[in-house]
């Protein structure tokens, strides 16, 4: 079985780049009964756009509505679910018992994909979703390698199997958290959260009022309740014996380096897998690359057994960083500059479909002229020493390694 990539589409230059980078399948949010409310997500005319335009690149979209309702959220949702059909999305993403009951009288003709955030963890839970008209379960984060063999095991084939393989997690049960609403007055279970578990804190002694005391992890300051980066590239070529559906990288809210970085790689280490060759090399090479963007110590989280504690690092040092992207083949090529890009600097290119490579970075402005440096939102022309594609991203080396 070959399970499908499926690659957040926080926006259309997400959408795009994870399709240039080898996505089989996308995911991305309306405007309305998403649990990423603060991301740009997609107008109705911008979706139907997106789906057609992943459809082109012989990929699916799966709209994303699966907040848990109050009542006031259901008055317009028959008809928002209608005009997600009408746009061609593939599937829905639910959590709400509530919402996949409208849809099984509405949009009978659209499969439901039951969120993360619904928990499943176990046979008869799948089974009774199944029951209420859910074809695949994302599987809930707390599961291990082996109870997810036993759940593959146990289930039909009809029943599609999904899993997180890559992004950021939340230290909350299948990120069913109250502290956002709580502190924030935001709740993260309606897409609003402000990730409270990722702010600084101090104790305060109740006869010291005014005093704060500092719990030093870091340079950078305290994270009582920070949370790890899942990353189960290494794992893989194991998850890859199992059956599943479907690979499911976290991070709608993340910029395109992430979406394109995380894409490639996996798809690397999938294809590897498929052809039964070079699975050794293809892990190494990802993990060099998932290690270029930015991110939290990563982790395998609950799949290998408990994860551990560790009140180091909050975030991983990095010797490469993301300044623009090529918007025009050629040599020189077109490039976005999306962050300061000095001039003679030695700059790193990944690339949808061909080898990264590095070189010194020759840049022209738009009349042709040599330019000390471009910053953000600049549109230049960079001499390449190897052809590029479109959608090809450019890193400056801070540091050799």
């Amino acid at each position: 079985m070959k399970p499908e990539i499926l690659a957040p589409a926080g926006n259309m230059e997400k959408l795009e780049i994870a399709l240039a980078y080898g996505a089989d399948a996308v995911y991305g949010g309306g405007q309305a009964y998403s649990l990423r409310a603060l991301a740009d997500n997609f107008n109705l005319e911008e979706l139907k756009t997106a789906v057609a335009l992943a459809h082109r690149e012989g990929a699916r979209f799966y709209a994303t509505v699966n907040i848990f309702a109050h009542e006031k959220d259901l008055e317009g949702l028959p008809g928002y679910l209608e005009s997600l059909a009408a746009c061609g999305v593939d599937a829905l993403i639910v959590s709400d018992p509530g919402i996949i009951r409208i849809a099984r009288k509405v949009v009978p003709e659209l499969p439901l994909h039951l969120s993360t955030q619904a928990n499943c963890l176990n046979s008869e839970s799948a089974l009774l979703w199944a029951e209420l008209g859910v074809k695949r379960i994302i599987l809930a984060r707390e599961l291990h390698l082996e109870e997810i063999k036993e759940l593959r095991a146990k289930l039909s084939r009809e029943i599609e199997l999904e899993m997180f393989v890559h992004g950021a997690m939340c230290l909350s049960y299948s990120g069913r958290c109250w502290l956002s609403a709580y502190l924030a007055d935001r709740d993260a279970n309606q897409g609003l959260c402000a990730h409270p578990c990722r702010w600084k804190y101090a104790l305060l002694e109740e006869k010291r009022p005014g005093e704060y005391y500092p719990v030093f992890e870091d340079e950078r300051g305290t994270y009582v309740m920070n949370s790890h980066d899942l990353c189960l590239v290494e794992e893989l070529p194991k998850l890859m014996e199992l059956g599943l559906a479907s690979f499911k990288i976290e991070g709608r809210m993340k910029g395109i380096h992430y979406v394109a970085t995380a894409t490639r790689a996996y798809r690397t280490v999938r294809d590897a897998c498929l052809r039964g060759e070079k699975i050794e090399e293809a892990v190494a090479t990802a993990k060099q690359e998932l290690a270029r963007i930015e991110h939290r110590p990563y982790t395998t989280g609950f799949l290998l057994g408990e994860p551990k504690q560790n009140p180091h690092r909050s975030y991983e040092s990095l010797a490469y960083g993301f300044v623009g992207i090529v918007l025009e083949e050629g040599n020189p090529a077109k490039v976005g500059v999306r962050n300061y890009l000095p001039q003679g600097a030695r700059i790193e290119v990944l690339s949808p479909n061909l080898e990264v490579f590095q070189q010194t970075n020759r840049m022209f402005s738009e009349e042709g002229e040599p330019i000390e440096a471009a910053h953000a939102n600049y549109t230049v022309w960079l001499e390449f020493e190897r052809p590029v594609e479109k959608y090809s991203l450019i890193r400056l080396v801070k540091e050799e390694k």
